[in-house]
């Protein structure tokens, strides 16, 4: 029987990049996928492309009234709602926090905290609390250091981390919380940091002499989401080629 036989997942910003890797992984282990992102003509052809065991939805992660109509759409259409995948994320400002306008600030957290936080509470109301589950969130390595550009994004990362921890300690033994911190993925959310020769320049300084493929971040979803995981919840996963513990 494959690892996710019977199960249902909803993985958020699951068009494309890491979102559409953790769904692949977890079609090809035998559960039905609804993935959800804000484009409904990327978010079908996404399901088209990973096959019949995928389903979507239309939606914007950081508004609540969405998180909510999603949520009763999937244990609607499919009964059960046991793997929950926080993964859409944004970063409108790029530079020194010290500087970025509220505005952006603002909308920073609203999709990349506060929605998984939303969406994590609905699903624990609306099924979880009563059935049980499994809650992914994904953060970044970005969450264990500073940057000069990417610095708001890191600290809502961060506190992506704690927000796992807090969960998964209310949320058992019934509900496990994990998260993942992905290094540099090769996706278009993160092209400006790989594209062309720079790419190979930070590949080189990782002790593994790659980027990541959303393949690397599916794979350890699906770890996270399967039995094999079953003793295991609070803890973040990084998976980053080992950047973080790289020479300077």
């Amino acid at each position: 029987m494959k690892k996710l036989e019977g199960k249902v997942a909803l993985v958020t910003g699951g068009s494309r990049g890491i979102g559409k890797g953790i769904a692949q992984s977890f079609v090809d282990e035998g559960a039905r996928v609804v993935i959800v992102s804000r484009k409904a003509e990327a978010c079908e052809e996404a399901a088209k492309e990973l096959g019949a065991q995928a389903d979507w939805i239309a939606g914007h992660v950081g508004k609540p009234e969405d998180a909510e109509s999603c949520i009763d759409t999937t244990i609607q259409r499919h009964g059960s709602l046991d793997i929950l995948v926080n993964n859409a994320a944004t970063n409108p400002w790029n530079g020194p926090t010290i500087d970025c306008d509220l505005s952006r600030w603002d909308k920073t957290l609203e999709v990349n905290l506060r929605g998984p936080f939303v969406w994590s509470q609905l699903a624990w109301r609306k099924y979880m609390q009563e059935h049980g589950g499994c809650i992914i969130n994904i953060s970044s390595n970005g969450g264990f250091m500073t940057s000069g550009a990417l610095g708001v994004y890191n600290i809502t990362k961060a506190a992506l981390v704690q927000l796992t921890k807090q969960l998964a300690s209310e949320l058992g033994p019934g509900v496990r919380v994990n998260a993942i911190a992905p290094g540099l993925v090769r996706t278009d959310f993160a092209r400006v940091l790989w594209e062309g020769e720079r790419g190979q320049e930070v590949a080189d300084l990782t002790p593994l002499g790659r980027l990541g493929e959303p393949e690397d971040i599916g794979s350890a979803a699906l770890f996270l989401a399967a039995p094999d995981a079953s003793w295991l919840t609070g803890q973040t996963i990084i998976v980053d080629g080992g950047a973080l513990i790289r020479h300077s």
